[in-house]
């Protein structure tokens, strides 16, 4: 039996200036994230796209929804697996390609999880976790662009 699961968030346009929409240069592209009673989210749209490079655009969202669904899930198989992890970083990094009508679609991301696990044996296993891992993450089902694995090892 199937299990559903629904989730809610509130998202607030906070960059009236005053003047609404009137014009496109005149409005700022900021807006907050509100789920339950968690930190506000601040976000905009890419510099490219006449938003604040101090906040967090959608694009980068993704790719971190991404990168941390794959690492929960990752972590998860390593436990079942017997492989044990101590330390996770990824520098994951994705392609969007920007149509001349300013849409625009991923085509790729790229995952490069450095993990340390604390035997050498273990090693071997990391690239077949990262499979299975893949396969269990319900981001990376719901997208469709590829989602490729660098992923290294080593000993602590």
């Amino acid at each position: 039996m199937h299990k559903q699961h629904t989730y809610a968030s509130t998202l607030t346009w906070t960059g009236n200036t005053g003047q609404g929409t009137s014009n496109y240069r005149v409005y700022e592209r900021s807006y907050e994230i509100s789920i339950g009673n968690k930190a506000v989210i601040q976000g905009s749209s890419d510099p490219a796209f006449r938003g604040d490079a101090d906040k967090h655009n959608p694009e980068e969202m993704l790719l971190a929804s991404l990168s941390s669904c794959h690492m929960l899930w990752f972590l998860h198989v390593c436990a079942e697996a017997g492989v044990n992890v101590l330390a996770y970083t990824d520098k994951a990094t994705a392609v969007m390609i920007e149509e001349t009508n300013g849409s625009g679609y991923f085509t790729e991301a790229t995952l490069k999880p450095h993990v340390l696990v604390s035997d050498a044996t273990m090693l071997a296993k990391l690239d077949e976790l990262h499979h299975t891992a893949n396969r269990f993450c319900f981001v990376a089902n719901s997208v469709k662009f590829p989602v490729y694995h660098k992923g290294t090892g080593e000993v602590a």
